[in-house]
Parts: structure tokens; sequence; C-alpha cells
């Protein structure tokens, strides 16, 4: 028996608790000629933005190029996808408390590494999230970088 649709505000409650309290997220990103990539990358949520990092890949290559994701967290009976803006950063760039909340978060510290990797900071600007069909209707909880609920 499934559970009656939340409403747009407990989905945004329970978005808020996912991006604090999960590790990775799927990132879907496209070429500049559109051949599509999906991997599964760690990521930190400040409230504001999130904060991914990856060494030279094809979705390094995609996001620096593109400057727009997409990306899906959760199971797909619980899915939140947000579409966001891309701001690419070396790693001396973000102040280190923000590189030391996002080592502890996703378990590892890309700037100890001797691979060069980016952080790439995203912007969301629309946010969906729903469960099954009778949630289709207002799952949208963002659009154009404003929350509606």
């Amino acid at each position: 028996m499934t559970a009656a649709p939340r409403s747009r505000t407990q989905r945004r409650s329970d978005t808020d608790r996912r991006l604090a309290s999960e590790v990775d997220i799927w990132v879907a990103s496209a070429s500049p000629d559109g051949i599509p990539y999906l991997v599964p990358l760690s990521f930190d949520w400040d409230g504001e933005t999130l904060l991914l990092a990856t060494t030279d890949s094809p979705t390094a290559r995609n996001l620096a190029a593109t400057r727009v994701v997409r990306l899906g967290l959760g199971p797909t009976r619980d899915v939140v996808v947000i579409e966001g803006d891309v701001e690419v950063l070396e790693l001396d760039a973000l102040p280190r408390e923000r590189g030391d909340r996002f080592a502890a978060s996703a378990g590892f510290d890309p700037r100890t590494l001797t691979t060069t990797y980016w952080w790439f900071r995203v912007t969301p600007r629309r946010v969906q999230a729903w469960r099954e069909e009778d949630e289709l209707v207002g799952r949208e909880l963002m659009r154009d970088g404003r929350w509606l609920a």
C-alpha cells in the first residue's frame, strides 16, 4: 500500500534532509556535440549549492564545456531531480573550511590526491521530487532558482 501523496512543503523538507544526509548523486552531462554521460559522484550540500569533485574525465570536460548539469538523487520511486548551473573551480579556489566539509561528507579529500581534481559547484535552478504517479502533480519544488515551498 502506497502512502498518500506528500504536500509540496513535505517534499521540500524531505529533499532538504536527503541533500544534507546522502553522499552520492547521479551526474548526467553531455558533451557540446550532445553525447550523454552518466556517472555517480560524491557531493556536499551547503544549503544553497552542491559541491562535486572529479578528475579529468568525460564528466569534467562536459561540465566545464557546457556549464549545465542534471543530477538524480535517490531510487526511482523516490527521486529528486536537480537541474543546475555549473561553476568550475581549481582546488585551491575554495575556502579551506568548505573543502574540509566536502572531505568529511564525501569520505575523501581530493586536495590530498596526486591526480589533479577540480571542484564543480552546482547552483540549482530547477528541483523536482516525486515518488510515484500520484505525486507527479506538484513535483516542481524550485523554478528559475527560487523555491516554491
